[in-house]
């Protein structure tokens, strides 16, 4: 395949190839630092080099502060604020009939808890969202760039502030974290988290909820107890992922996959999404089966300490709206955003009987 014309590259659809290819990061490193770039590749961004936990050499020490950062968040105090921000989400448009899902709720949602996690403050809520949408509405590197650099103006900006006035959230835990960051490093690694943690996860979210109008029976069994809001998600998650293609490595010398020769740094792509539906590997009830590779696999898989917050956040929401608004139904057909490296509804225009608002 090509990422753009003249920038090849290998998408890897089995799901026993994607397992061979993340399980092995010595043949099949994440760091691109030795890759040719091209500007003329819209893609660049996403897969050039930046210090993060998932590229470069520093990895094990950017993954531990991943985790180690990540682990002090308490899972029952951020169940508490995906409620305390759904319960006004939900109160401004259930008494209408009709709301966009995906931009009056799981957007806000998502980005207002992980604002709390990471420790944005309320004023730099804004900026900070702003600068992520530069990123994914852009349409060629240099505007991505720029967004980038945007986000890393304000994740500056509160780290001056958490010096002075520390909290306990992500940020203030990465400036007393044992590995030392410099604030350039900890720009990178908020940043990383707060791209990472907020599209995918409203994505998901609204994936679900679509899934759910898409399939009475699949909206049925999740609505009479028969099937946990967890088990429907994942669900979600081995079908529909947010992130259908990505965990892109690049391999120093040539490599054989099965009878494929992959080329010497050329960016190998794993298809999440095909892999998870691979017909030699997949089918009957996945009820209770976590085998997907939606959070990647392998040294540079999600974290777990992310997966579990990313899970809170999405299975609250979805059960904090359909305990409210039960009858949701699509408006019109689905319409998606372009792009090969998310699974992203450009809106999730629902109608539902009016339901008066809950009591705050």
């Amino acid at each position: 395949m090509e990422l753009a014309d003249g920038v090849p590259a290998t998408l890897v659809l089995g799901y026993r190839e994607a397992l061979q290819i993340l399980g092995d990061p010595a043949r099949f490193p994440a760091d691109p630092t030795e890759r040719p770039s091209s500007a003329r590749c819209p893609t660049l961004p996403l897969s050039q080099w930046r210090p993060s936990a998932t590229r470069g050499e520093d990895h094990t020490r950017y993954r531990h502060a991943y985790h180690d950062c990540l682990a002090q968040v308490d899972l029952h105090a951020l169940r508490t604020d995906v409620i305390a921000n759904a319960v006004p989400l939900i109160n401004a448009f259930c008494s209408e009939g009709s709301a966009d899902l995906l931009n009056e709720y799981a957007i806000p949602l998502t980005v207002r808890v992980m604002n709390g996690v990471l420790g944005f403050p309320p004023e730099a809520d804004d900026a900070a969202f702003d600068a992520l949408t530069q990123v994914r509405d852009a349409d060629d590197a240099a505007s991505a760039e720029a967004g980038f650099e945007r986000l890393t103006a304000v994740i500056r900006a509160v780290l001056a502030d958490k010096r002075s006035r520390p909290g306990t959230d992500v940020m203030s835990a990465l400036l007393t974290h044992p590995g030392r960051f410099g604030d350039g490093e900890i720009t990178q690694i908020v940043g990383m988290m707060y791209e990472g943690g907020t599209e995918p996860t409203w994505n998901l979210i609204a994936n679900t909820l679509l899934e759910m109008t898409n399939d009475v029976s699949f909206r049925d069994v999740l609505l009479g107890g028969s099937l946990s809001t967890r088990d429907a998600i994942d669900d979600v998650l081995f079908g529909d992922p947010p992130v259908p293609n990505g965990c892109v490595s690049y391999p120093r010398q040539p490599q054989i996959i099965g009878a494929t020769m992959l080329p010497p740094n050329q960016p190998v792509i794993t298809s999440m999404a095909a892999s998870n539906n691979d017909p030699t590997t997949s089918g009957g009830d996945r009820t209770g089966n976590r085998s997907h590779l939606a959070w990647g696999a392998g040294a540079h898989a999600c974290p777990d300490k992310a997966q579990s917050v990313a899970m809170v956040i999405a299975t609250d929401s979805v059960e904090q709206l359909l305990d409210v608004l039960p009858e949701i139904e699509l408006a019109e057909p689905p319409q998606w955003r372009r792009g090969g490296f998310h699974r992203a509804l450009m809106a999730l225009p629902v109608t539902f009987p009016r339901t008066p608002p809950l009591n705050l």
